[in-house]
């Protein structure tokens, strides 16, 4: 179980070393981003879907689980149109698999764009988060976030400088929308009859920018939102990732709805 591994990642916990920081930031826990290719259309993936829920109450000390659920559209053909999912999802997943040496498969978890593994294997996650919890980040802290009179997401960002240990000569910098919580109520495929619910659930993911050696990254960023969307519903993630989709070495999330009532 994941919650096993707190008194080992507890002892580690300062092994991490902060190796830059931008203004009035508060870094206290390891952001660890953790992606999870899923679909509604995959009976074996309920049980990761749960898996990422946990890991989104936090249950590790000195982490930040910034989770993505990232729903793949190849699984549509067999009876249920995955409602969240997209190509691009399972473009990225692609990308992974050629840059890891794997398949494609489902339910798959990418944590920190290095560590893969079946996205249920709470023993194999335990490994990856522990390994990710001793490799130093890079800062990045989202502030100014508000929705605008024409339905856009406004948000300042920035990052730490991006220090010669980090071995990079560049990084991207991505902003993610994720719906917090979504359900569906499935009438096909192998999941039929089952009501399955996620979290995170990613409706786009843009690079915003490059930050390269020695710099760091400020921005506004602005972020148009489809009719209708719920921004109480709605979490921003920003992280910076070794380019052609490597390793990521900084994250960082804001939950929209607490913004916006703090704008109200």
């Amino acid at each position: 179980m994941i919650a096993s591994a707190l008194a080992f990642l507890l002892l580690t916990a300062n092994a991490l070393t902060q190796t830059s920081e931008p203004a009035s930031s508060s870094f206290k826990r390891a952001p660890v981003l953790v992606e999870l290719f899923t679909s509604e259309g995959c009976s074996s993936c309920p049980p990761a879907d749960a898996l990422l829920q946990k890991l989104d109450r936090q249950p590790i000390a000195g982490e930040e689980m910034i989770v993505l659920s990232e729903h793949v559209d190849y699984w549509n053909h067999i009876g249920w149109r995955d409602p969240y999912s997209a190509r691009f999802y399972s473009d990225r997943q692609g990308t992974y698999a050629r840059r890891l040496g794997d398949d494609v498969y489902t339910p798959q978890m990418v944590v920190d764009g290095t560590s893969h593994f079946v996205g249920s294997d709470t023993a194999l996650a335990e490994k990856a988060f522990a390994t990710a919890l001793t490799r130093p980040k890079i800062a990045v802290r989202l502030s100014s976030v508000s929705l605008g009179t024409t339905n856009v997401l406004q948000a300042h960002l920035e990052t730490g400088e991006l220090q010669e240990s980090f071995g990079l000569r560049e990084a991207d910098v991505y902003v993610a929308i994720a719906l917090n919580r979504a359900e569906s109520q499935v009438s096909g495929g192998e999941n039929s009859g089952r009501r399955l619910s996620h979290t995170a659930v990613v409706k786009s993911i843009v690079k915003v920018g490059r930050l390269g050696k020695g710099q760091t990254f400020a921005q506004d960023v602005q972020l148009k939102l489809d009719r209708g969307t719920d921004a109480r519903n709605l979490r921003l993630i920003v992280f910076v990732q070794e380019p052609g989709q490597g390793r990521v070495i900084g994250a960082a999330v804001q939950t929209v709805g607490t913004a916006v009532a703090r704008q109200n």
